[in-house]
C-alpha cells in the first residue's frame, strides 16, 4: 500500500508548490506519509497516455491511495474522470480529493458520487464557455473591435506618421523587407499598411 500525492498545473506560468503544501498539510494533520509524489505541468486536455497520470494509473497497486487537491487536477471531462476512477476502483485503490473531501473507494456510493460531480463539473465548464461566447458575440454585434486597442505608439500609427518616408524608400526601389527593417516593424505589418493605402 502506498499513498501517492498527485499534483498538476496547466502551464509553466503556474506553480506546483501550493498544491504540494495543501497535500503535505493534509497528510500531517491525518498522520499520513506521502510515499510517492507525481508532479506535472501539462493541460488536462492532453490525452491521458501522454500525461504522467496515465503512467501512474498503470502502475497502481492494490490498496494504494491517490491523493489530489481537487478532482479537476485529474481530468476535465466527465468521461475522463469516470475512466480514471474506474481504473482505480478496478485495482481496489482509493481516490481522495482535499477540496471536495471525497474518499472514493470500490462501493456504489462512491460510483454514484463520482458520476454526479463529474457531470456537474462538465456542465459548469459548458455554461462558462457559452457565456463567454455570448458576451463576445454581443460586443461584436455592437460594432466594437475585439482585442487590444491601438495606442499612440502602435505600429499602425508609427507607419502613418512615416508615410512620406515610406514613399521615398519605395521610390528608391528598396524592398519591403528592407523598408520594414528600417522602420522597425514586421514585413506583414508594412504590407497591410500599403494595402490599406492602395484602396
Amino acid at each position: 500500500m502506498a499513498n501517492i500525492g498527485y499534483i498538476r498545473v496547466s502551464s509553466n506560468k503556474q506553480t506546483l508548490e501550493h498544491q504540494r503544501f495543501e497535500i503535505e498539510n493534509f497528510a500531517l494533520k491525518n498522520n499520513i506519509k506521502i510515499d510517492t509524489w507525481v508532479e506535472e505541468k501539462i493541460s488536462s486536455r492532453k490525452a491521458l497516455k501522454n500525461r504522467k497520470l496515465g503512467e501512474l494509473l498503470d502502475n497502481l497497486q492494490e490498496n494504494d491511495v491517490l491523493i489530489s487537491c481537487e478532482i479537476s487536477r485529474l481530468g476535465r471531462s466527465l468521461l475522463e474522470v469516470m475512466r480514471i476512477l474506474e481504473t482505480c476502483l478496478n485495482k481496489n485503490c482509493q481516490v481522495w480529493t482535499l477540496k471536495e473531501n471525497y474518499r472514493l473507494g470500490n462501493d456504489i456510493q462512491s460510483k454514484v458520487l463520482a458520476f454526479a460531480f463529474g457531470l456537474a463539473a462538465e456542465i459548469e465548464r459548458k455554461l462558462i464557455s457559452d457565456r463567454t461566447k455570448s458576451s463576445l458575440a454581443n460586443i461584436k454585434a455592437q460594432g466594437k473591435k475585439l482585442g487590444r486597442p491601438f495606442t499612440a505608439e502602435s505600429k499602425k500609427l508609427k507607419l502613418s506618421k512615416n508615410s512620406k518616408k515610406i514613399q521615398k524608400l519605395l521610390d528608391k526601389h528598396l524592398s519591403k523587407s528592407e523598408i520594414a527593417r528600417i522602420l522597425g516593424v514586421g514585413r506583414g505589418t508594412l504590407r497591410r499598411y500599403l494595402d490599406r493605402q492602395a484602396r
